[in-house]
């Protein structure tokens, strides 16, 4: 497998499609106010770097980092295709997003995601990663339907 990462602008059908299928996902999983996923409009605001992951051309997975501070990112938008899962994707872009965020210095990742089973192999994901569970952080409050994770980058 020849998986390549770069930015992307958000421009492509198959991120469109990627994207829609994120959202759509998210609002039938958890209720309409916890949803926090991020359509493709706000993902390309200047604080968002957004990285898409593909082979052969054929979109298999996305990632954001959004800069909160200096040196505190968010990861939005992770999510991997249908024909990306139990390929590795998911990991690739994590260790992708965490090389750089680590290279614009930031000292501190934290993500939100779902509590429900849904959610479970995403939550796996992270915390095979080193992420941790935590308290809300920047504008997100108490919700039963969100988990709060982090990870301390100058421990890696």
């Amino acid at each position: 497998m020849e998986i390549t990462i770069d930015i992307d602008r958000l421009v492509c059908d198959g991120v469109r499609v990627l994207l829609e299928e994120h959202l759509a996902d998210m609002y039938a999983t958890s209720p309409s106010d916890s949803v926090h996923a991020l359509d493709m409009n706000a993902l390309k605001h200047a604080a968002i770097t957004f990285w898409s992951a593909r082979e052969n051309g054929m979109v298999l997975g996305c990632v954001a980092l959004k800069a909160l501070t200096p040196i505190h990112g968010e990861i939005k938008s992770m999510r991997t295709a249908d024909s990306g899962r139990k390929r590795g994707v998911g990991s690739a872009l994590l260790t992708h997003l965490i090389q750089q965020a680590k290279q614009r210095g930031f000292q501190q990742l934290s993500l939100e995601t779902g509590t429900m089973e849904y959610f479970a192999p995403a939550r796996r994901l992270y915390h095979k990663f080193g992420f941790e569970y935590c308290g809300p952080f920047a504008d997100y409050a108490l919700d039963p339907n969100s988990c709060y994770m982090t990870l301390l980058l100058n421990d890696k």
